[in-house]
């Protein structure tokens, strides 16, 4: 079963000073290990690249480009979900919430992905299961 890796995640991956660190090792390593087909979306890619070049610098970013990406499968979003994101965004009206995670939702449906690697609790109010696991409540 795939799971969709989330800039979250992919973050904690990559930030030894990231408070999800060790936990974004294990599952990680687990998913590895397990074979788990691992996917995400080019929006994805492009957020946590900006996040991890800005936060951490250009050896981070040539460890995910290098090490971290060739692990998992990309989606390259279309017009018709970029459209979809949007409204979805606008429709949710909320501050927090952020276009790349409104395409997350839209890929992981359309391809029937239940499972996120994920520390945005964005993912588990949308009903998707979430590892490590997360409750609404964990805000």
């Amino acid at each position: 079963m795939r799971v969709f890796v989330d800039t979250s995640a992919l973050f904690a991956l990559l930030s030894s000073n990231d408070i999800n660190h060790e936990s974004a090792w294990g599952i990680w390593e687990g998913l590895l290990r397990d074979e788990t087909p691992l996917l995400c979306s080019n929006y994805v890619v492009v957020e946590a690249a900006t996040l991890v070049q800005r936060r951490i610098g250009m050896e981070a970013l040539r460890a995910f480009r290098e090490c971290v990406c060739p692990m998992m499968d990309v989606e390259w979003v279309d017009r018709a979900t970029h459209d979809s994101a949007e409204t979805a965004l606008l429709t949710a009206n909320r501050r927090s919430l952020s276009l790349v995670d409104c395409t997350s939702f839209i890929v992981m449906r359309r391809l029937g992905i239940a499972r996120a690697f994920a520390f945005d609790v964005h993912f588990a109010e949308q009903d998707f299961m979430c590892l490590p696991e997360m409750r609404l409540h964990d805000r």
